[in-house]
């Protein structure tokens, strides 16, 4: 057919260009804008005065700023209007695409988009001026030899112009400074518009939360209290898309949402489940921050059906396991901290199936898991726990930077709840109380500090670091404050658990993308999930720089094996 209509038998492939009877318009896609030699570099110097950027750029934090950064130094070098139009919203995966349009020229900014927002389509507009591209090339001397060095590039000629003359009069657009969002604002935005768009392309009732009365589970609700912040906003903005999907979603024609809290208490539902090792105080917070934000809450003991299924075991084999605290092995003690949290998976999904059942309402809750990157990375959660969700929108964010979204919850959103919260150690509560106060840490559990793990993720993942070369980064950057033998124990202590608990990464809950040391093995971090957890050859290769450091002369390393 297409042989028919032009006669062709072949086609040329490769890059053209515009040229209409006023300027010359080219193309790069994507990330052409972030490789070396972009093609705006060569068709800036071939009189090229427009170019477009058809982007589907994923967010992830702090990239915004990246993103920016080359807009500005594309026009900045060579002159010229450029024009990025980036993909917005969910495409149905772990993926949210951030929007940012922008209109820059000469290396300033004209337009800006939103980053975040339900909006399925948003335009901007600038009115420009052509000579001012023509006249800031002029500026640049250079430029003229390195143009001579170009290969010309196909011009497609169309009979139309841009500017008229009758647009004499017309305002200039004046140049903006680029805002962008802190980690925090974004972590309160970009979750929030992926949760939404999840829930009503899923056609669901809403979302199901366990929460721990813990910073992780507090962050997840304040994630989905922001969501229906987004919403409201949405539908007095007059976006009849969002509000024809909340509609749908509460399953009322007339409904039209107006106060976030009262939309929470209609899309999420929390769940506090307590264990006898549990505590008041965490049971506080929990039903405190579930009063604030307007979720249904409800409160359940699982302590019936743990002993039952501990029950069940000790009648088939005779044996009784017990808590490290009673006398029992470190076997026995992971093994009952272990059925603890897999109760809760299935009670989790049994109130997520029937919840709006019990209620008098159509449709099942999605089920929110609460485990960030970090534990993710360690391996410091139960399989098939309450990590086990159908999505988790904070599985690829720190816990420093979680921290700060929950700071920001605290005053922003109005929930003093988060205070108590974000003063309470992280605690897994999974291990007998001490007079009725917590004993069991998380950083005691691991054996480091959640700002170490946040250090060991990047040089792992980003830096493509294994034991021995992290170790010799890691010497000079903590030098300060840990000897070389204290960094050896450090790095060893991290690749020995993340190896033994890589497996887990295998069924790990398909979380937001927004760290890129995420170790989701499904797409972002494609590694073996069977390591040889004791590293003979890289530790003992450490152990030597250690000896080596410390003036310690030669030891047998046969240990380290």
């Amino acid at each position: 057919m297409i042989q028919d209509l032009t006669k062709q038998e072949t086609v040329p492939f490769g890059d053209a260009v515009l040229a209409t009877r006023d300027t010359c318009i080219g193309s790069e896609i994507c990330e052409e804008l972030w490789t070396p030699h972009s093609p705006h570099v060569d068709m800036g110097l071939d009189g090229i005065e427009i170019f477009t950027n058809a982007s589907g750029s994923h967010h992830v934090l702090r990239k915004a700023h990246a993103r920016v950064d080359l807009v500005s130094m594309a026009t900045t070098k060579t002159g010229g209007i450029y024009l990025l139009a980036n993909q917005k919203g969910c495409d149905g995966d772990r993926l949210y695409y951030d929007g940012c349009a922008t209109i820059a020229m000469n290396g300033s900014f004209f337009a800006q988009g939103a980053q975040f927002s339900l909006d399925d389509v948003e335009v901007l507009t600038a009115t420009l001026d052509l000579e001012d591209v023509r006249s800031y090339r002029a500026e640049i001397s250079s430029r003229s030899l390195a143009a001579s060095r170009v290969e010309p590039f196909p011009r497609v000629k169309v009979d139309f112009a841009l500017s008229s003359r009758d647009d004499l009069l017309l305002p200039l657009s004046e140049p903006s400074q680029w805002k962008h969002h802190s980690p925090a604002e974004e972590i309160s935005l970009g979750p929030a518009c992926w949760l939404w768009d999840f829930l009503r392309r899923s056609q669901q009732g809403g979302f199901l939360l366990p929460l721990s009365g813990g910073l992780d589970s507090a962050a997840t609700a304040c994630i989905a209290f922001s969501m229906c912040h987004l919403v409201c906003e949405a539908v007095r903005n007059g976006n009849q898309q969002v509000l024809a999907d909340v509609r749908t979603i509460v399953d009322e024609a007339t409904y039209t949402p107006q106060d976030p809290r009262e939309l929470c208490g209609r899309l999420l539902t929390t769940c506090y489940m307590a264990s006898e090792n549990s505590s008041r105080d965490t049971c506080q917070r929990a039903r405190e921050l579930a009063q604030q934000i307007g979720s249904h809450h409800v409160g359940v003991s699982i302590e019936p059906a743990v002993k039952a299924i501990v029950g069940i075991f000790s009648l088939v084999t005779g044996k009784f396991p017990l808590f490290a605290a009673h006398g029992g092995s470190s076997r026995e003690n992971l093994a009952l901290q272990n059925v603890q949290a897999r109760v809760r998976m299935v009670l989790t999904y049994l109130f997520a199936q029937l919840s709006l059942w019990s209620r008098g309402a159509r449709g099942g809750l999605l089920v929110l898991g609460s485990a960030n990157v970090d534990e993710s990375l360690l391996g410091y959660l139960t399989k098939y726990d309450c990590s086990s969700a159908d999505i988790n929108p904070i599985g690829g964010i720190s816990k420093t930077d979680l921290r700060e979204f929950v700071l920001l919850c605290t005053e922003r959103l109005q929930l003093p709840a988060l205070a108590s919260i974000l003063a309470a150690p992280a605690t897994a509560e999974l291990e007998p109380l001490a007079d009725g106060r917590v004993a069991q840490t998380d950083e005691e559990d691991m054996g480091m500090t959640y700002s170490e793990l946040s250090v060991y993720g990047r040089l792992r993942k980003v830096a493509k670091m294994g034991p021995y070369s992290m170790f010799c980064r890691l010497v000079t950057l903590w030098r300060e404050q840990c000897s070389p033998r204290q960094v050896a124990e450090k790095v060893q202590r991290f690749f020995s658990k993340y190896s033994a608990n890589r497996h887990k990464m295998t069924t790990l809950t398909p979380a937001y993308h927004a760290e890129s040391y995420s170790p989701d093995d499904n797409r972002f971090d494609l590694r073996p999930f069977l390591y040889n957890t004791s590293w003979p050859w890289q530790f003992r290769c450490i152990q030597r720089e250690v000896q080596q450091l410390e003036g310690c002369g030669q030891q047998d390393l046969d240990s380290v094996d």
